[in-house]
């Protein structure tokens, strides 16, 4: 029988917005990601991804590899 075990991924105490949680979750799970790939596995809209994006860039929580978004 396998066992499964769970990690709970932190989330920064600063981080308020419900989106801004779910950006984060799903970069510290997938590792990184694309706009369209995040747009396709949060089902948000690529309009509200830009405004979370740009502000976990500026808190200095997220980075951008070429065109794949991951955390810092």
């Amino acid at each position: 029988m396998m066992q499964r075990t769970t990690e709970t991924v932190p989330i920064p105490g600063e981080l308020r917005s419900p989106r801004a949680k779910l950006v984060y979750l799903y970069l510290s799970t997938h590792g990184a990601a694309t706009i369209t790939e995040l747009q396709e596995g949060l089902r948000m809209k690529k309009l509200s991804l830009y405004s979370v994006l740009r502000t976990l860039r500026e808190r200095g929580l997220v980075g951008r590899d070429a065109e794949r978004y991951v955390l810092r």
